[in-house]
C-alpha cells in the first residue's frame, strides 16, 4: 500500500526499490541551489514557482543545510529568488502574493539560523546583493505598505505582518540585525497607525501591529537616532492612540480573564476540599499552578506609549464599560504547551466589541484600572527572574505614571471613583475579601492598596530590594504631588505606615543575610523618609486631624522597631566599612521620628502611672497626644518632597536590552506562518482567482 510522506517534500513511496516522488516544487528549489540559472531551461521558472504551494520545511532546511562555500556559489540565485519575491507581491494574481511573502519568510529565517555567527553585511549579501540591497528593501517595503494599506485581503494584511515580525525577530539580539536598517529608512510607521485607528484593521490586526511597533521602536534606540521613536513621541492623533490603548487594554483583560478562571478552577473540587482539610498547606503548590506566563510583549507597547507619548497618558483614563470576565462570552484562545497562556493574541469577539451597550449596573473601567488587575497578578510571582522582569516593568509603567502631572490629576479625581478588584495572594492568617466589598474610591487608592500589598507579601529570604525600592518610590511620589495640591485623600493609611514599619523590623531582623547581597540602609531611609513626608506635611493632605493623631500613636506604639533601626545604623555608622556613609544618613534621617518618641513615651508613662492604670487603651494614648503637641519640637528636613525623575538611559538601559531579547525570542517561537493554514490561505485566494 501506498505510503505518503510530506516530510522534505517526498510525496509517496511506491515500493521499497523506487525513489520517492518529489512535490514540483521541492524540484524547483534544487534548480534555485543547483549553481545555474534556472530560468535558462524554463523562462517562465519564476511565474511557475509562486504559482507551487509553498513548502516552508523544505525551503528553510535546505538553507540551513548549506554551508558558507556552497551559499557562495548558489547566491546569484538566492539573490534572484529574494528579488522575484519581491516582485510577485506587486501582482494581481493573489495566490502569487501569499506564496511570495512566505517564500520571504523561509528565506530570511533559513539564511540567519545557518549563519548566526555571520555579520548583518554578509547575510544582507548572500539575500540580496550588496549592490542591490538599498533598492530591494525599498520595493520590499513599499510593497508590504501597499498591502497593508490597501483595500485587500485582511489574510494578506495578516500575512504582511507576521513576516513583518519574522524579520525583526530572526536575531536574538534585534539591535544585530542589520537588515532592519532599511526597515527605519523605508518606514512603515504611518501603516501600522493606520491599522490602529480602524476598528476593523485593528480588531484583524490590531495585536501584531501593537507588537512590531513596540519591536522597532527598541532597535539600536541608545545607539542612533531611531524615527520610530522619534515618530511615537509625537502621535496625538485620538483614534489611533484610542485603539493602540485599546488593543492593550484587550490584551490585558484577556490575560485577567483568563487567570481569574484558572483560579476559579483550582479552588473547586477535591483539590480544595484537601487544602481545607489540612489547613492551607498546600497553598504554595495553588499558587505554583497560577503562575502563568506573562505577556511581555504587550507590556513593552504599553511602556513605551507611556513613557515617549504624553498624549496617551489620557487613553489610560478613557472610561468604557468593564467587560464581565465571569459572564463575557469569548472565543476561547487554545493554550497548548506551545502557546503558553498570555502569549496569544485576545480573542476577536473583544476586539470587535470597542463600544458596549452602556448600562446603569455596570461598573465602569479604563486601561489604567485593567492594568492595575494585571499587575496585580504579575507582582504576586517574583520567585524567577523571568517573573521579577515582569513585575519590574509593571513598576516601571506606574513609576512613568505616578510622576506625569496629568495622569496624577486623574488618578486624584474624587469625582471619578472606581471599584478596582486587584488580585491578592493567598495567605493563611487573612480571608479572600469578597468582590462587592471593594469600595468606590478615587484610582489612587488602588495604586497605593496595591504598593501595600506588594510590601506585605514580599519579605522573604529571597529579597527582590529592586522592586521594594521602586515600589516606595511610586508611594513618594504619589504623596508629593498630594503634598503639592493639598489634596486630603481618604484612604487607610494606618494599613501603609503598619506595612512599612513591618519592613523595617524585617530588615533588621535579617540584616546580616541581606546585607550580603543588598544595599538595605537605602530602602531603610526611602521609608523612614515616608515617614518624615507625613510628620511634616502631614497636616496638609491627611483627610482629618485625627489621623495625624493615628500616625503618632502608631510610630509610639512600635517605638521599639525606630529604637532598634536607630541602635543599628549607629552601630554600622561608627565603624569603618562600606555601608558607613547610608547607615549614617538613616541616623540623621531618624531625627525627629525619635524626638516623637522621646517626647511622648515619659508622658503616657506618667499619665499611666497618675491614673493607676497599667495599660493604656488607643484613645488615652490619642488624648496624651494631643494634648503635649505644644511642647513637642521637630527639627525642618529639606528635601523631603523632592524626587529624581524617571530615565530609561542609563540606568535601565540594560533591564530593556535583555527584556526585548527576551521577547524577540518569544515572538519568534509564536510567529509561525504555517499556524495561518496554507491550505485556507490558497482556497481563499484560489476563489477570488
Amino acid at each position: 500500500m501506498a505510503q505518503t510522506e510530506k516530510k522534505s517534500g517526498l510525496l509517496r513511496r511506491t515500493s521499497s526499490s523506487k525513489k520517492p516522488l518529489k512535490e514540483k516544487v521541492v524540484l524547483m528549489y534544487d534548480e534555485i541551489f543547483a549553481k545555474e540559472d534556472p530560468t535558462k531551461n524554463n523562462p517562465r521558472f519564476w511565474d511557475e514557482l509562486f504559482l507551487m504551494k509553498v513548502n516552508l520545511e523544505y525551503l528553510e532546511g535546505k538553507l540551513e543545510s548549506l554551508d558558507g562555500d556552497e551559499v557562495m556559489k548558489v547566491k546569484d540565485n538566492i539573490n534572484s529568488l529574494f528579488h522575484h519575491c519581491v516582485q510577485a507581491l506587486g501582482e494581481e494574481h493573489q495566490i502569487k502574493v501569499v506564496n511570495a511573502l512566505q517564500t520571504l519568510c523561509a528565506l530570511f529565517r533559513g539564511v540567519h539560523q545557518k549563519n548566526k555567527s555571520a555579520t548583518g553585511f554578509d547575510i544582507i549579501n548572500m539575500l540580496m546583493g550588496f549592490d542591490k540591497a538599498e533598492l530591494r528593501m525599498k520595493e520590499l517595503m513599499e510593497s508590504l505598505d501597499s498591502l497593508l494599506c490597501g483595500d485587500g485581503s485582511e489574510s494578506l494584511k495578516s500575512l504582511c505582518l507576521k513576516l513583518l515580525l519574522c524579520l525583526v525577530t530572526v536575531t536574538d539580539n534585534i539591535s544585530q540585525n542589520t537588515i532592519l536598517e532599511y526597515v527605519m529608512i523605508n518606514s512603515i510607521f504611518e501603516a501600522i497607525l493606520q491599522i490602529l485607528s480602524d476598528v476593523s484593521s485593528r480588531a484583524q490586526h490590531g495585536y501584531d501591529a501593537v507588537v512590531l511597533l513596540a519591536l522597532l521602536v527598541n532597535y539600536r534606540k541608545y545607539e542612533s537616532v531611531n524615527p520610530y521613536i522619534v515618530k511615537l513621541s509625537i502621535v496625538d492623533d485620538e483614534p489611533t492612540l484610542d485603539g493602540m490603548g485599546m488593543v492593550i487594554h484587550h490584551a490585558l483583560t484577556d490575560y485577567n480573564r483568563q487567570y481569574k478562571d484558572k483560579e476559579e478552577e483550582n479552588q473547586g473540587g477535591f483539590f480544595s476540599t484537601l487544602t481545607s482539610m489540612v489547613g492551607n498547606m498546600f497553598i504554595a503548590d495553588a499558587d505554583e499552578k497560577l503562575s502563568v506566563q506573562t505577556n511581555e510583549a504587550i507590556l513593552l507597547a504599553l511602556y513605551e506609549a507611556v513613557h515617549l507619548n504624553r498624549n496617551f497618558i489620557t487613553v489610560l483614563a478613557q472610561s468604557h464599560p468593564e467587560i464581565d470576565m465571569a459572564t463575557t462570552p469569548a472565543t476561547p484562545v487554545p493554550a497548548s504547551p506551545l502557546t503558553p497562556l498570555g502569549t496569544t493574541p485576545p480573542s476577536l469577539d473583544m476586539m470587535n466589541n470597542p463600544e458596549l451597550p452602556l448600562d446603569p449596573n455596570l461598573q465602569t473601567s479604563n486601561l489604567l484600572i485593567t492594568f492595575l488587575k494585571y499587575s496585580s497578578i504579575i507582582v504576586q510571582d517574583t520567585k524567577d527572574e523571568h517573573r521579577l522582569n515582569s513585575a519590574r516593568l509593571c513598576l516601571i509603567i506606574l513609576t512613568c505614571i505616578a510622576e506625569d502631572q496629568y495622569a496624577d490629576a486623574f488618578l486624584h479625581d474624587d469625582n471619578m471613583n472606581f471599584r478596582v478588584n486587584l488580585h491578592k495572594m493567598p495567605m493563611r492568617h487573612r480571608k479572600k475579601a469578597a468582590d462587592k466589598n471593594i469600595p468606590s474610591r478615587p484610582l489612587v487608592c488602588a495604586v497605593l492598596d496595591l504598593m501595600v500589598e506588594f510590601i506585605v507579601t514580599h519579605m522573604m529570604k529571597e529579597f527582590p530590594m529592586d522592586l521594594y525600592v521602586r515600589c516606595i518610590q511610586i508611594i513618594h511620589k504619589l504623596i508629593c504631588y498630594q503634598k503639592k495640591c493639598r489634596i486630603r485623600l481618604h484612604y487607610t493609611w494606618r494599613d501603609l505606615w503598619s506595612a512599612l514599619i513591618n519592613l523595617l523590623k524585617f530588615l533588621l531582623s535579617n540584616e546580616t543575610g541581606l546585607l550580603a547581597k543588598h544595599n538595605i540602609f537605602q530602602l531603610a531611609l526611602q521609608v523612614v523618609n515616608l515617614f518624615n513626608m507625613f510628620i511634616t506635611y502631614g497636616d496638609t493632605f491627611l483627610p482629618t486631624p485625627s489621623s495625624y493623631d493615628e500616625l503618632y500613636y502608631e510610630i509610639i506604639r512600635m517605638h521599639q522597631v525606630f529604637d532598634n533601626l536607630y541602635c543599628m545604623v549607629l552601630r554600622v555608622s561608627t565603624n569603618a566599612g562600606q555601608w558607613k556613609e547610608p547607615a549614617s544618613k538613616v541616623t540623621h534621617a531618624l531625627v525627629n521620628v525619635r524626638a516623637i518618641i522621646n517626647h511622648f513615651n515619659p508622658k503616657i508613662e506618667s499619665y499611666a502611672a497618675v491614673n493607676h492604670i497599667s495599660q493604656l487603651s488607643e484613645d488615652q494614648v490619642l488624648e496624651v497626644v494631643r494634648s503635649n503637641y505644644d511642647t513637642l519640637t521637630l527639627k525642618l528636613q529639606d528635601g523631603l518632597d523632592q524626587f529624581e525623575r524617571y530615565s530609561e538611559q542609563p540606568k535601565e538601559a540594560g533591564f530593556f536590552k535583555e527584556l526585548v531579547r527576551s521577547i524577540s525570542l518569544n515572538v519568534r517561537k509564536n510567529v509561525s506562518l504555517s499556524t495561518m493554514s496554507q491550505d485556507v490561505l490558497l482556497k481563499e485566494f484560489s476563489s477570488i482567482s
